[in-house]
């Protein structure tokens, strides 16, 4: 790999490193909102947390996996990333929109 490609790879890590750092303030931040709520909007929150938390940690299982694929693999790997981030991506956001 040459080193364009592993600096192209080491951004793209980077980025995602950083988009699940958002996830987690996030996660934090709507925790409070949790805590703070009545009895019976805290148990729905809660629901919404783990959905939340579970997203998080399935992206970071398959970042992990990405980090770890082999030069000859990285292609492949980013495209099934790819594919699953955008998946993740879109029940976290709809996790979260049941806050609101």
């Amino acid at each position: 790999m040459s080193d364009e490609s592993r600096s192209a790879r080491d951004a793209y890590v980077e980025k995602t490193k950083a988009k699940l750092d958002e996830w987690n303030a996030e996660i934090d931040k709507l925790q409070a909102k949790a805590d703070a709520a009545q009895a019976d909007a805290k148990i729905e929150y809660q629901k919404q947390l783990e959905e939340m938390r579970e997203q998080r940690d399935e992206a970071e299982a398959k970042l992990k996996e990405l980090r770890g694929a082999s030069d000859a693999a990285w292609d492949d790997m980013k495209a099934g990333f790819d594919k699953a981030w955008d998946s993740l991506s879109s029940a976290f956001r709809n996790a979260r929109s049941r806050f609101d």
